[in-house]
């Protein structure tokens, strides 16, 4: 039985118990033999099986009992007797403590093997689940050592390094990921955190865009470096054809406002022609006839209006995300321009039928339309609220700038004394009405505000939509 048991508490009264017994026992034993010969050395058992319960002043109090005991049932001389007690209570107590240290030196090692030996385990479980956590998730992870040497990969990497080939563990990282390479070998001291971009390639010789965040640790072998490593070629396409489309669309919409001031100025200049038609001397010339021709063409140039693209209607949109990434896109710099943003917005707004790169666009656009209105004003503040009112979800920015001067130009294309092109808000009004939406100008007395709304939709059109 290993000490640690034997002196555990469940035994302290047991074993106080035997050691009373035993010292009984010694007492009448040397009181019966004391002509004879003294057992006054066997009080050290007793001692010892308290050693390791008792206090260190009750371990003292015992050893000097059984020296008392001891010099009481003594056969030798009398006069020794003061001596011989204190030499016999300070070996006995001497003995008691010295036990006492080593079994508490004992139970304390012991006890600290029972951690270590919990802390391994628990360890071995946490590296258990994170080698789970490794091996099961979906994005690549690799750790490199400073040599550019692939030390560890992942399923999911082997899926976007090398697929359907040998595992990479062991490859050099420069193979697929050229940029990682480099910066193994010039970050060996630095200890870092980062994120990029970069050129990848499979081993099948594809590449594809490579989103790489990436941080350096230093063990025991030297630096290591791990990476989390994602293929960005779809979102960037995706992105391209998404910025194509709208790129696109707003050029219909640039063009057909330049067709409506072109229109006007053909409007103009057709009655000028008409009236200098009725000359005579200018019937046969010939400069008059060639200037009604290209009057005509300008006028079919001017015919040209925006039409909703025939190919992809506008979908439903949560207009809680967008207007959750509208936060993260103004709150910054509002902050920056000493603005305070109130969001006024309801927390389970209906689906909204628009397109999201649209509304975002409308949105930033209405929101450095009013942090350009407060430049100069005292109080700053933008309230952007959200309500439900009969079949259309409408978003108010309201602001405490310098307000609107002339209400019923706010709509017209190039506007003199507008930033830019003075487009803002007709491209806006724009494209909100290519989904079946609008961008009014609500009145105040001070400051402004514009609604946008957007209709809601449906739960067959969604449904379908999805199906």
């Amino acid at each position: 039985m290993e000490l640690s048991s034997i002196y555990s508490p469940g035994n302290r009264r047991r074993f106080l118990i035997a050691a009373a017994i035993l010292i009984a026992a010694i007492a009448i034993v040397d009181w019966l033999t004391k002509p004879y010969i003294s057992l006054g050395f066997l009080y050290l058992f007793p001692i010892l099986l308290v050693a390791g319960f008792l206090p260190r002043w009750q371990i003292t109090s015992i050893a000097l009992a059984c020296a008392v005991l001891h010099e009481l049932f003594s056969n030798l001389p009398p006069h020794q007797a003061a001596t011989r007690l204190l030499m016999a209570a300070a070996g006995f107590a001497g003995t008691g403590l010295f036990g006492s240290e080593i079994i508490r030196n004992r139970q304390l090692a012991l006890e600290h093997v029972r951690q270590v030996e919990a802390q391994i385990r628990l360890r071995q479980e946490m590296e258990e689940q994170l080698q789970l956590l490794i091996e099961s998730s979906p994005i690549a992870i690799v750790t490199i050592d400073a040599q550019g040497t692939i030390l560890l990969a992942n399923d999911a990497s082997h899926r976007l390094l090398a697929p359907g080939d040998a595992p990479i563990a062991g490859q050099q990282i420069g193979e697929f990921l050229p940029a990682l390479q480099t910066v193994v070998q010039t970050q060996r001291t630095t200890l870092f955190r980062t994120e990029l971009q970069c050129r990848g390639k499979r081993r099948n010789g594809e590449a594809f865009l490579a989103g790489v965040w990436l941080s350096t640790y230093t063990t025991l072998r030297g630096p290591r470096l791990s990476a989390i490593i994602v293929d960005l070629s779809e979102d960037l396409r995706d992105r391209e054809d998404l910025s194509l489309d709208h790129l696109l669309k707003n050029t219909r919409i640039l063009m057909g406002a330049v067709a409506h001031e072109i229109r006007n100025l053909c409007g103009a200049v057709r009655v000028v022609h008409r009236n200098l038609s009725r000359v005579p001397s200018l019937q046969d010339n010939e400069d008059f006839r060639v200037l009604g021709t290209l009057i005509e063409g300008l006028g079919k140039l001017s015919e040209m209006e925006l039409r909703p693209s025939s190919d992809q209607g506008p979908a439903s949109v949560e207009l809680s995300t967008v207007l959750d990434e509208l936060r993260v896109l103004i709150e910054a710099s509002c902050h920056e321009a000493g603005i305070t943003i109130l969001w006024r917005l309801e927390d389970h707004l209906p689906l909204a039928r628009g397109d999201r790169y649209g509304l975002q666009q409308v949105f930033l656009n209405l929101a450095r339309n009013s942090q350009r209105a407060m430049a100069t004003t005292p109080a700053k503040q933008l309230t952007i609220s959200t309500s439900v009112e009969q079949a259309a979800v409408i978003i108010r920015f309201e602001d405490t700038g310098i307000g609107i001067h002339s209400p019923e130009r706010l709509f017209k294309p190039f506007q003199d004394g507008a930033d830019v092109t003075g487009l803002g808000l007709y491209v806006s009004r724009a494209i909100l009405r290519s989904f079946g939406g609008d961008l009014v100008y609500e009145p105040r007395s001070a400051g402004c505000r514009f609604a946008v709304s957007l209709p809601l939709v449906r739960v067959e059109q969604f449904v379908s939509e999805r199906d």
